[in-house]
C-alpha cells in the first residue's frame, strides 16, 4: 500500500539533510528495494496541470477541476488570453535605449504599439493556425474548435483527461508549478487575481497538487522513488511535483525556501527558466522573452542579432548568439543543494554555459543525474529553431547519459528534417511522421532514454493531426499542406478513429494516441512505453549510491539527417494560379478551395478564384460520388445525392439503386 501524502510529508518534517548525506530522510524511511519490480507505463515529464493560476490567474480559460465553459470569444480586454490595449508605458522603464530605435523592433511595435487582440496574435499564431489568444469567435464553446493542438490560451490539463491519459499507459507524470511575471504584467488589470508574483503563483499551484493528492483516488504525489514504485503499482498515477520559474525563489532566503516547497513535496526544480536570473543564465529563444529581459536590465548587445538587425535586447550574447553567463555563486549552491537532497534537476531553459556549469557540479558528484524535462533535438530540427540555443545539441545529450539522466521529447508542431534512417516518411510537416524523425533521431542516433515533454498549458503548440480541416500538415506552407493531408488519405496509416485524428494533441488525454499513431507509423516505442521505469530509475540513482559515469556514451552518431530543403524552394516547385500556389488534384468534396484544379473532382464553385473568394470542391460526374450516390443536376448541381430506391421518382437510371429509370419516370 503507498504511502498517503501526509503520512509520507510527515517522515521529513523538522529534519534535513546535511551535506554529507545523499539519500533524502524519507527515502531512507521507506527503504529503497535494490531488485525492485519494474513498472508498467510511460512518463509524461512536464505538465503544467494547474497553470490557471499561473500569471495571477489572468491568461488560461477553463478549471483543471472541469469547469469548461464557454468563453467571451476574445473580444478587445476579455477575461482570459489577450494582452492590455496599451502596454506603450511598460517600455518607460527604459527610456535610454542605447541608441536602439525601440519603436522600429516588429515585436515591440506590435506588442506595445497596438495591444489588445491584434499584439495578442503574435503570443499564439504559427503557420497553419488560427490562433486563439485574439478574436477566435468559432472557438468559445467545448467541445467545438477547442481544445486542439494549437490551442494555448484554453485548457489542456483537465483532471478527465488527465485521467484518461492514465487509463491509456501514462503511469507517472511530472507537474510544473509555473509562472512568469512579465506575462502577468501585460495582461488586463481586470483578469489578475492579485500582484503578479511568480513564486506566490507557484505556491498557490502547490497547494492546488496537494488538494488534488488528498481528493483523488487515482492519483498520488511521490516523495521518492520507491514511493513512485509503490503508488504505480498500486494502479495509481505518480506525480512529481517541480518548479519552473525565472524569478525563482523571489528575493527570499534561497536555502530556507528550498526546504520549504522539498518538505511540501516539491521534488524537481528548473534553477533557471525564461530569463537570466540570481542562479544563472537562460537560453534565448523568444524575442517576447527578450523583451521582458530588456525590461529587466535595460541593456543592449550588439554582439548578435537575435532580436534584430545586428543586436539583441536584454541578454549578454556572445557573436554566435549564445548567453555568456552560466551559473552564478549561488546557482552552484542551489544545485549542489539540491543534490544533497537527492532531488531531480532540470537543465531545460538553461543557457549552454548554465548547462556546463551543472555537469561539472553533477561530474564532482559521482556524475549525479541530470535531466531536461521538455526539449528539442538541435542537429533534426529546421534551421530556424535549430539556431535556437534552447534547443538540445549532442553535446549536452552526453551529458545526460553519462549521468544516467533523461529527455522530455517535445510533441512539438514543428518541422523536422528528414532522418534518414527512420522508415517512417516525413510527409505530413507538423504531425506524428514530424515527431517520429526527432524521436528516433534521439533512440537510434543520440541513444538516449526519452519521455515525453509535451508542455500542455505551456503557451506552446502541439503534434498536429494527419487528417481533417484543422491544420493537418500545415507546418510547411499552405500548398504543401494540402498535397501532404491528401497523402495521408490515399496512403495511410488509417486514422485512429479518435479526436486525436483531426485535432491533433489538443489535451493531455490524447498522449497515448500519440504512442498508438508512432507505432501505426511503424517507430519502436518500446523505450518510450517503458520511460515511467526509467524515469524513476534516474530518481535513485540521484537518491542512492553511485560509483561512477552511468554510460560513456561514446556510440552518438548525429548522421543520417538530410539537408534541410528550404520553403520558398519546396514551395516554387508547385504550379501558381492568380498569384497562389496550389497543389493539383488535392482537395476533397466539400473542402475549401479556390480553383478546379485544386479539387480531385475538378470542379469549384468558387466565384472567381482569383478574388479570393473561397468555394468548396463539388462533383462533376457520378464518379466523384461512389456507387451509393450519383452527381446532382438543377438546385443540387455538384452535389452528391443518395441514390433512390425502386418506385422513387427518378429523371435518369443514374439517380437510381437499379441504374433503371422506367418510361413512368420511377426507379425500377
Amino acid at each position: 500500500m503507498s504511502l498517503s501524502l501526509a503520512s509520507a510529508l510527515a517522515l521529513t518534517q523538522g529534519c534535513q539533510p546535511t551535506e554529507e548525506e545523499s539519500v533524502p530522510v524519507e527515502e531512507a524511511a521507506v527503504g529503497e528495494v535494490a531488485q525492485a519490480a519494474t513498472v508498467p507505463g510511460f512518463a509524461e515529464m512536464h505538465h503544467h496541470m494547474f497553470a490557471e493560476e499561473a500569471f495571477s490567474g489572468g491568461w488560461f480559460h477553463g478549471k483543471h477541476t472541469g469547469t469548461l465553459v464557454s468563453c467571451d470569444g476574445g473580444f478587445p480586454e476579455s477575461d482570459h488570453a489577450r494582452v492590455r490595449m496599451d502596454l506603450s508605458s511598460m517600455l518607460n522603464v527604459c527610456p535610454n535605449a542605447g541608441g536602439v530605435n525601440l519603436s522600429g523592433i516588429p515585436v515591440l511595435s506590435q506588442m506595445f504599439g497596438i495591444g489588445g487582440a491584434v499584439a495578442s496574435e503574435i503570443i499564439g499564431q504559427v503557420e497553419g493556425t488560427e490562433g486563439d489568444t485574439g478574436l477566435h469567435l468559432g472557438r468559445m464553446n467545448v467541445p467545438t474548435q477547442w481544445p486542439r493542438w494549437d490551442t494555448i490560451a484554453h485548457q489542456q490539463a483537465w483532471e478527465g483527461w488527465l485521467r484518461q491519459a492514465h487509463l491509456g499507459g501514462m503511469s507517472l507524470v511530472t507537474i510544473s508549478l509555473v509562472s512568469n511575471e512579465f506575462l502577468c504584467k501585460a495582461l488586463p488589470y481586470q483578469n489578475i487575481k492579485r500582484p503578479c508574483d511568480e513564486m506566490v503563483d507557484v505556491d498557490v499551484q502547490l497547494q492546488m497538487a496537494r488538494d488534488f493528492d488528498a481528493r483523488t483516488p487515482w492519483a498520488e504525489i511521490a516523495l521518492s522513488p520507491a514511493h513512485a514504485r509503490q503508488i504505480i503499482a498500486s494502479g495509481k498515477l505518480a506525480m512529481v511535483l517541480s518548479i519552473e520559474s525565472s524569478k525563482l525563489f523571489g528575493t527570499k532566503n534561497w536555502q530556507s525556501e528550498l526546504n520549504r516547497v522539498h518538505a511540501l513535496g516539491v521534488r524537481s526544480i528548473q534553477p533557471v527558466h525564461q530569463l537570466d536570473n540570481r542562479f544563472g543564465g537562460a537560453a534565448p529563444h523568444n524575442a517576447i522573452f527578450q523583451v521582458a529581459q530588456f525590461l529587466e536590465n535595460c541593456h543592449v548587445d550588439t554582439d548578435c542579432g537575435l532580436t534584430g538587425n545586428g543586436f539583441t535586447l536584454g541578454f549578454d550574447v556572445d557573436a554566435n548568439c549564445k548567453n555568456t553567463k552560466g551559473l552564478t555563486a549561488e546557482g552552484k549552491a542551489l544545485v549542489g543543494e539540491m543534490m544533497n537532497k537527492g532531488m531531480l534537476v532540470d537543465v531545460a531553459h538553461m543557457s549552454e554555459r548554465s548547462v556546463d556549469d551543472t555537469y561539472a557540479i553533477a561530474q564532482a558528484r559521482t556524475y549525479y543525474p541530470l535531466y531536461i524535462s521538455h526539449g528539442h533535438f538541435r542537429e533534426v530540427m529546421h534551421p530556424g529553431l535549430a539556431a535556437n540555443e534552447k534547443t538540445t545539441p549532442a553535446s549536452i545529450i552526453r551529458y545526460l547519459r553519462q549521468t544516467g539522466g533523461m529527455f522530455g521529447l517535445r510533441t512539438a508542431h514543428d518541422e523536422t528534417r528528414d532522418y534518414t534512417r527512420t522508415p517512417v516518411a516525413n510527409n505530413c510537416q507538423g504531425s506524428t511522421r514530424s515527431l517520429a524523425q526527432a524521436y528516433e533521431f534521439g533512440r537510434m542516433g543520440l541513444k538516449v532514454n526519452m519521455g515525453f515533454g509535451a508542455d500542455l498549458n505551456g503557451f506552446i503548440q502541439q503534434t498536429r493531426p494527419r487528417f481533417g480541416g484543422h491544420g493537418a500538415c500545415s507546418a510547411g506552407f499552405p500548398a504543401e499542406a494540402a498535397a501532404q493531408a491528401h497523402q495521408q488519405r490515399v496512403s495511410g496509416p488509417a486514422p485512429l478513429g479518435t479526436d486525436f485524428d483531426v485535432y491533433g494533441l489538443a489535451h493531455v488525454g490524447l498522449l497515448p494516441d500519440v504512442v498508438r499513431d508512432l507505432k501505426n507509423l511503424g517507430v519502436n516505442t518500446t523505450g518510450l512505453e517503458g520511460s515511467a521505469e526509467t524515469f524513476i530509475r534516474m530518481w535513485e540513482r540521484a537518491t542512492g549510491t553511485r560509483t561512477g559515469m552511468a554510460d560513456a556514451a561514446t556510440n552518438i552518431d548525429t548522421g543520417g539527417v538530410a539537408a534541410y530543403v528550404p520553403k520558398a524552394t519546396r514551395e516554387a516547385a508547385y504550379p501558381q494560379m492568380c498569384g497562389h500556389r496550389y497543389a493539383p488534384a488535392s482537395k476533397q468534396m466539400g473542402e475549401s478551395c479556390r480553383f478546379a484544379q485544386e479539387c480531385v473532382s475538378g470542379a469549384c464553385n468558387a466565384m472567381d478564384g482569383c478574388s479570393g473568394l473561397t468555394g468548396s470542391c463539388v462533383c462533376s460526374t457520378d464518379s466523384d460520388c461512389g456507387s451509393s450516390q450519383y452527381c446532382g443536376w438543377g438546385l443540387n448541381a455538384g452535389k452528391c445525392q443518395p441514390k433512390k430506391d425502386r418506385g422513387a421518382l427518378c429523371a435518369s437510371g443514374r439517380e437510381c439503386l437499379s441504374n433503371n429509370c422506367r418510361w413512368t419516370m420511377t426507379c425500377g
